[in-house]
């Protein structure tokens, strides 16, 4: 099953971009479709037979790769990665449901390369062994470097290269990492690196040298700078995915890695890590306040929650003097990988937004709109819902992760929990004020008075985003108990000290 999820994208995504100058582009179009929604199928068959009560991996699948290396081709999921892959087929299915409207060049190039992209990250959730996660996770560069640099805008080749270059060279460490533990473990097994005995001081080489890579992927603060550049210049498809799914590889790598592996080494360097979580949360959401670009805005509105996943990952080692410490910590992880799903719903759905706007007027200066719901009421509901969600208004999603996080802050510190909580009025403030100037108020352009209201294709994008903004958000039990087993495992790894 996930070699089918991995390989059915990758495979018929070289189809359709292959063949695609060959057949008309709503033949490629249809066949980009119905790869994406059949991988989607097998996501949620994979996930039906999913026991949420066992923490260890399942669907696992074993092949000699390199013998002589002892490298495998082994893939296997948890109650961790199965969501992130359910929210990339998801994703996929709409970036492919939606693109028509946004791009006209090389439609089906544009398609095959998300579906390849799509395999590729599915395999960095699937896979267990070091190596096959290393060539998964930089071959996805690939097919994200062509979107942006042949489908972007003006600025696109100086956003690729600064892209390119920020995730390559910190994955060039993780590398060495990996090859560091695999001479002193004899394994490039995953499960079995994170089994292996370290000195504080080989912990905190490890530890940074992950850092490296997962910190310019989520990204933190002060290695965000990549992402404003990358998704102004992007395509939407682009944005939706780089928001949706890429930025939560780097959280995964910390759940992965960093957390079982170096456990003393993150113990120790938990305050800084807090530290610059609370950066991103606060300094990065008044940053959002300035944009006039609604893509920028959104963008700095990406890095500020993705905060609260960082916070949730290393407020875990407070609690090692804290009563209950077991349940809070739970808490924060389980807090935190909500956040994770569900910042990629509303990033997503956000992101398509901006998109529907600027196919219409090729603007996304917040400026050159005004009065939007007056020609477009459909569509400005569905901006308010998601906009609302970005905010974390109770009754969405993107209300639960951040209030659980919060909620095990408090157990370990009054400030820590009192700055993150800001986000609740610093996001109300720059979503709410953008939504203002865009949607409300009278018409004062021609341009605006002229726009016709979502497409039945649009309308059946925004409405699966919102109903999922909404069902999760209500009733987040299904995330919440299929990664709760695995989560709870991870919580007892990071309790024992690994230095021998």
């Amino acid at each position: 099953m996930l070699s089918l999820l991995i390989w059915l994208p990758i495979f018929g995504g070289l189809y359709v971009a292959l063949l695609g100058s060959r057949v008309a582009p709503v033949h490629a179009e249809r066949d980009a479709i119905a790869i994406a929604a059949l991988t989607f199928i097998a996501s949620l068959v994979l996930w039906a037979g999913f026991d949420g009560s066992r923490a260890t991996m399942q669907y696992v699948e074993l092949l000699p790769w390199i013998p002589a290396l002892n490298v495998n081709y082994h893939l296997g999921v948890d109650g961790i990665a199965l969501p992130l892959i359910v929210l990339t087929t998801f994703s996929t299915l709409l970036v492919v449901l939606s693109a028509n409207a946004s791009v006209h060049d090389r439609l089906a190039e544009y398609l095959g390369a998300f579906l390849v992209l799509a395999g590729l990250m599915i395999g960095v959730f699937a896979a267990l062994d070091a190596i096959l996660f290393y060539v998964f996770w930089e071959a996805m560069l690939i097919p994200m470097f062509l979107v942006i640099g042949v489908w972007g805008g003006p600025r696109r080749v100086y956003a690729t290269i600064k892209f390119f270059l920020y995730t390559f060279l910190g994955s060039v460490l993780m590398l060495i990492a990996l090859l560091w533990l695999y001479f002193q473990s004899g394994t490039f097994d995953i499960l079995g690196m994170q089994q292996q005995p370290l000195s504080l001081d080989a912990q905190t080489l490890i530890f940074w040298a992950f850092l490296a890579a997962f910190a310019v992927k989520i990204p933190m603060w002060p290695v965000h700078t990549w992402l404003p550049d990358a998704h102004v210049e992007a395509p939407t498809g682009g944005s939706v995915v780089l928001a949706a799914i890429m930025l939560k590889m780097g959280g995964y790598g910390f759940l992965r890695f960093s957390l079982p592996i170096t456990p003393d080494a993150c113990r120790v360097w938990a305050p800084l890590m807090i530290a610059l979580s609370l950066v991103a949360i606060v300094y990065v959401g008044l940053v959002a306040l300035a944009q006039r670009d609604m893509k920028k805005l959104i963008a700095y509105s990406s890095i500020s929650h993705m905060g609260f996943v960082t916070l949730g990952f290393f407020v875990v080692f407070a609690f090692a003097t804290v009563p209950a410490a077991a349940h809070a910590a739970d808490l924060a992880l389980a807090g935190a990988m909500f956040q994770m799903i569900s910042h990629g719903f509303i990033s997503a759905a956000m992101f398509l937004c901006v998109g529907v706007l600027y196919d219409r007027m090729h603007s996304r200066e917040i400026s050159a709109y005004g009065g939007v719901i007056n020609p477009m009421p459909r569509f400005a509901a569905f901006m308010l819902l998601f906009a609302m969600a970005n905010a974390g208004l109770p009754g969405t999603s993107g209300f639960v992760g951040e209030f659980m996080v919060i909620l095990a802050a408090f157990q370990v510190d009054f400030w820590i929990a009192l700055l993150a909580a800001t986000t609740l009025i610093l996001g109300a403030a720059y979503t709410l004020w953008m939504y203002k100037r865009v949607a409300f108020g009278e018409v004062a352009r021609p341009a605006v008075a002229a726009l016709e209201d979502i497409t039945p294709r649009e309308h059946l994008v925004l409405t699966s985003l919102a109903a999922v903004v909404l069902l999760f958000g209500i009733w987040p039990a299904p995330i919440i108990d299929t990664s709760a087993a695995s989560l709870h495992e991870l919580v007892q790894q990071v309790a024992r000290s690994k230095i021998p």
